[in-house]
């Protein structure tokens, strides 16, 4: 297998992984199914979860990527026809077998790209990390008046999948912090402060925004990767 390639789960067999699982950590994308404004796809915080994952692959040897985890948290996207969520509680117990499971390996490394994520996936490391597993999360970061289908995740979107933009559709949407308008979103739902579902204003975006957004947050997840990191091996 070339050694400049990420090794993914799903083109490994068992007798492969069990060669090399005690020497590498699974990464694993998650992201999750719901509503971007009317001019982007549902599936941006997966793509963004897998592209980055994709990154730490090249970068570092001894990383198995597993398939993402397409499914979050997104309740408060409900009032926006096609969004699909399991919720908290299940997300929670979801990523805490899918870790006890993979106890053959170093080590887990969870990529998620959906905020809404957030609270079952610190709850799910905390009871993990109580059991002894080796086991870390990390998130990129973004401004909180452009927390949602704004200018940093059509910018990512436009260096990554160009053609699932609708550039002619991009509007402004609800450009106020996140602090401001959290009570409301939680009560009601993203659609109670955003008609549109956008949270901050896409116009202006551009793919080389995109591309350096993107190479920021590959090196802060390298950083946390390598503080974490229970593989030795260094870059590829």
């Amino acid at each position: 297998m070339n050694a400049d390639v990420p090794r993914r789960l799903a083109e490994l067999t068992w007798q492969e992984i069990a060669e090399r699982a005690d020497t590498s950590a699974l990464v694993v994308p998650l992201g999750s199914t719901e509503q971007h404004g009317p001019h982007l796809p549902f599936t941006v915080d997966t793509d963004l979860a897998i592209a980055l994952c994709e990154r730490l692959g090249h970068a570092r040897a001894g990383v198995i990527l597993a398939p993402a985890i397409p499914y979050g948290s997104s309740g408060e996207h409900a009032g926006f026809p096609g969004t699909l969520s399991i919720g908290q509680e299940a997300l929670e117990r979801l990523l805490i077998e899918l870790v006890r499971s993979a106890d053959v390996f170093a080590g887990v490394f969870l990529v998620s790209a959906h905020g809404g994520n957030a609270a079952p996936l610190h709850r799910a490391v905390t009871r993990l990390r109580h059991e002894g597993r080796q086991v870390c999360a990390w998130s990129p970061t973004g401004s909180a008046d452009d927390s949602h289908a704004g200018r940093l995740e059509t910018s990512v979107m436009l260096e990554l999948r160009p053609d699932a933009v609708r550039a002619e559709r991009a509007e402004p949407g609800n450009t106020s912090g996140l602090e401001e308008i959290m009570p409301t979103l939680m009560r009601s739902g993203v659609r109670a402060v955003s008609p549109s579902g956008i949270l901050g204003d896409p116009t202006g975006a551009s793919a080389d925004e995109g591309h350096r957004i993107l190479t920021r947050w590959t090196n802060d997840l390298l950083a946390a990767f390598d503080a974490w990191s229970p593989v030795r091996g260094g870059d590829l």
